[in-house]
Formats: C-alpha cells, structure tokens, sequence
C-alpha cells in the first residue's frame, strides 16, 4: 500500500498555450494549480479562453481539428499528455452547460452509461449498488427511485443535471470539470446544484467555469480570472474579491467591463 501522503495539489498547469488557428491563441501562458478537495471557479469575460482551459484539462479540447497545444498539465505529479484518453476521462470527469443525459436511455441506463461505452462488465448488483450509490451522492435517489427505468428526460432541468452528474461520478473520479453547471437552470435547480457541490467537495477535486460572479463567491475555494487568453490573477476566493491585485481583476469584479 502506498503511504505517500498526497500532494495538496491535484492539478498543475504549466505555462500551456492553446491555439485554434496557427498564432492566435485562446488560451496564452497559463501557469496555475488547483488544490486537492476544494472548488476553483474559472471566471471572466465571453471569449477570454476559460472553456478551452477547463476542457484541456481532460483534453476535450483535442476534438476541435487543427488545435495546437504547448505546455503541460500534470495530474497528482503525472502529465495528462502521456495518459490514453479513456484513462484520463475516467479520472477527470465532465459535466456540460446544458443537461444532456442520452435520450434514449433510461435513468439507470445514463448512470453506468460510460461502463457500459468503454465495455466493463459488472455483475447486476454491483450495477445496482453503483446507481444506487452514485443517484445517492447527488441526492437523487429519493426522486427517481420508482423510475429506473424511464427515460432520463422525463426528468426537471435541475434533475437532469444532477444525473449527470450521477454519470459522471459513477466511475469515481478525482476531478470533476464543470461548464456552467447552472446557467440554465432556474434559481432553486441552480441552489440545489451549488449545495451538491458542497457536498461533492468532500470526495472530489472540482473546477468550474461561471459567469456568476455571485456564485463564484459563494461556493468556490479559489478562483482564477482570465481575460484574452491570460491568467490574470488566481488564488483564494475570499483575497480575490476582496484585495483584487490586478485593475482588470478589480474592473471586472465591479462591473465595469465582461
């Protein structure tokens, strides 16, 4: 068993350029780390490159034609570069802006959906224990639980989001990716959404991408702020919309551009 205690952060981005076309780059020197069990919200104007970033963290950004990647991000010490992609994915999971369970299959169908994609077999009751303890995690399974087997959308916005969530989880990763989770969900799916995040820290490493400034301030640990493709500024939440070091940080927290 290893006993070497776990570094306090999970992600290491080193100085990593991202260009969808030669020299025009969305993402420009970007040098951070994220820390183990905690919340990082990426935040900052349309187009300032934080999606690309978040979706470079378990290379989603590499099914875009022609992208350019320079740098590197290590995770718990490893780079994601030397990783297959299956392996990545399954430690660093997804969870998109819009709630997208598969359509045609049922709830208990989108939870163990990824096994059943990458062909990992399990008994039924490991099957059973997994959706079970996954709808759990995302305090879903009291609502659904009668309803296994209908269709995912059936479901509330806010439902939806939280098994996909369930999907993501199920194959337990360390570090959960989320694009706008809430953006368009109403203000009660959005507060469920922000709790369970509370809650999800507990056993995951979680990066988010948020237009809300408002959220970012209540629920994220640390924050990054990005404009024109650069890191403008990062660390704690509480420092950053406080004592914000950069006028571009400052500006953009008090409204005055984004």
């Amino acid at each position: 068993m290893n006993n070497t205690p776990q570094s306090e952060n999970v992600l290491e981005i080193r100085d990593l350029f991202i260009a969808y076309e030669p020299e025009r780059y969305a993402v420009k020197s970007v040098t951070a780390s994220v820390r183990r069990n905690s919340i990082t919200a990426i935040m900052g104007p349309s187009g300032c490159g934080k999606s690309t970033l978040l979706r470079a963290m378990n290379r989603l950004h590499e099914l875009y034609p022609n992208i350019q990647t320079k740098g590197d991000i290590l995770l718990d010490g490893r780079s994601i570069f030397s990783m297959s992609v299956i392996e990545l994915r399954r430690k660093v999971g997804m969870v998109f802006q819009r709630p997208n369970p598969f359509p045609n299959m049922t709830i208990y169908e989108n939870v163990v959906a990824g096994f059943s994609l990458n062909d990992i077999r399990m008994k039924k009751s490991q099957r059973d224990d997994l959706v079970e303890n996954a709808l759990r995690n995302v305090a879903l399974w009291d609502e659904v639980k009668e309803s296994l087997y209908r269709k995912g959308t059936f479901l509330s916005g806010g439902q939806q989001q939280r098994l996909c969530v369930a999907r993501a989880i199920a194959f337990n990763p360390e570090v959960l990716l989320l694009d706008e989770p809430t953006s368009a969900l109403d203000p009660i799916a959005t507060s469920k959404i922000e709790d369970l995040l509370g809650e999800l820290k507990k056993k995951y490493t979680l990066v988010l991408v948020t237009h809300n400034m408002s959220q970012a301030a209540r629920i994220s640990d640390d924050s990054m702020f990005m404009y024109l493709g650069e890191l403008v500024e990062s660390g704690q939440t509480s420092n950053l919309f406080t004592t914000p070091k950069d006028p571009r940080t400052e500006a953009y927290l008090t409204g005055k551009f984004g």
